[in-house]
């Protein structure tokens, strides 16, 4: 059994993949609408080969990590601030709602003209996305905590840091990394989405580019450059996760 789960994830890329080879030149598909894969494949490694896509590439993952140290470090700071402190969260929920529903995306604009083209810009819009699953997640991890183990703690004559560290910290963990998890993506996103606003480099930029040439083998081939390049953060966030939370039974654990 163990086997077939190890198998059948890239059997399922194989076939998908044969399928739309086969497709495309069973139904003479153009490759301006719809590239094969083998095109996208020597798409892929010409850009590789001649490492324009690996520079391009390093300069976004540059922006979409420091993106996710940005979102990561202020998502937690204010989720435990306004889990513990009833006031602020009376005074910045509203605001935060309100934030929460408007497209982050729509801020972009905003932030290139507050922050120039520079690299600044594309980390705030990258820490911008990732930021509220984490604050979010925070939040509820933190009230989720048994309200039993508060009391004992304060029976034994622990003070509110005390309580927090041994206490709500450890119960909000599992919740924390599911914003994380999901933040892992939405930081690439946010990273690219300044590059097609205004940026000389990144991967962005180069899907501008191809669209501007028409080479849609090139877009595809980008595409996948920046889906692996999330997978990579993605499985370093669930490797950190196993690592930090193997004393919690799987069913604490938030499904991301």
């Amino acid at each position: 059994m163990r086997t077939l789960d190890t198998w059948l994830p890239p059997a399922g890329i194989a076939f998908l993949l044969l399928l739309w080879e086969g497709s495309v030149r069973a139904f003479g598909i153009s490759a301006f609408v719809l590239p094969p894969p083998t095109a996208v494949a020597r798409s892929l490694w010409t850009g590789l080969s001649n490492g324009v896509y690996l520079q391009h590439a390093a300069l976004t993952a540059g922006e979409a990590l420091g993106g996710f140290v940005l979102a990561l470090a202020a998502g937690v700071a204010l989720g435990a601030l306004i889990a513990e402190l009833r006031w602020l969260e009376k005074a910045l929920y509203p605001l935060l709602v309100a934030l929460q529903a408007m497209p982050k995306v729509a801020l972009a604009p905003l932030v290139i003209i507050w922050l120039g083209y520079g690299i600044q810009s594309k980390i705030v819009l990258a820490g911008l996305l990732g930021f509220f699953p984490i604050l979010i997640n925070t939040i509820a991890g933190l009230k989720s905590c048994d309200a039993g183990k508060v009391d004992v703690m304060r029976a034994l004559g622990a003070g509110r840091w005390q309580t927090f560290r041994w206490v709500k910290l450890p119960n909000a963990l599992p919740f924390v990394f599911a914003g994380i998890n999901v933040a892992a993506s939405f930081v690439v996103l946010g990273a690219v989405t300044g590059e097609f606003l205004g940026a000389k480099e990144g991967l962005g930029t180069l899907i501008l580019l191809a669209n501007n040439e028409l080479d849609t083998a090139q877009i595809f081939s980008i595409l996948l450059m920046l889906g692996l390049l999330g997978f990579v953060l993605y499985s370093a966030v669930r490797f950190a996760q196993r690592r930090l939370l193997a004393w919690a039974p799987a069913e604490t654990i938030p499904s991301t």
